[in-house]
């Protein structure tokens, strides 16, 4: 289904109280991810599942939060802006796993975007149509041999 939900994260004030509570419960494989300060939930596929992190300031309320996957961040933001929404992030790369957005809705609703970077990706690689050849230049013709004429010499 295009436009899915794929990914929903916890942002929270205590993320060491979340991971114990949510590992206990659901019995999450959650793997830390100290250069991001997050911890992210193991599904087996990239960028499907979720994660819990440390929320940006103190005024930030603790909340999940899902992501839509979708082809391109920018024009997936410029839709949301054009029809109403308020941009929290316009494109944010995520190392080299793919991209994400944040827009508020025009009823107040917060939601992610998520494209997944085919580097990244660990499904089976798309069809491509077969590269075009660049054109060869055409050889120039060698120019006619001269005739070699012997020069008089004058004496």
């Amino acid at each position: 289904m295009p436009n899915a939900f794929v990914h929903s994260e916890l942002m929270t004030h205590n993320p060491v109280k979340a991971i114990a509570f949510y590992k206990k419960v659901f019995k999450w494989k959650l793997n830390p991810m100290p250069a991001f300060n997050y911890t992210s939930i193991d599904t087996g596929t990239m960028g499907r599942g979720g994660g819990i992190g440390k929320t940006h300031s103190p005024q930030q309320p603790t909340a999940w939060m899902p992501y839509v996957e979708v082809e391109s961040v920018k024009k997936t933001i410029a839709a949301a802006k054009k029809a109403g929404a308020k941009i929290m992030v316009d494109h944010m790369l995520v190392g080299d796993m793919g991209a994400l957005g944040i827009f508020v809705d025009p009823t107040g609703a917060t939601l992610g975007v998520w494209e997944t970077h085919m580097s990244a990706a660990k499904a089976s690689p798309t069809k491509r149509a077969p590269a075009k050849k660049k054109a060869t230049p055409a050889k120039k013709k060698a120019a006619p041999a001269r005739k070699k004429t012997a020069k008089k010499q004058s004496r």
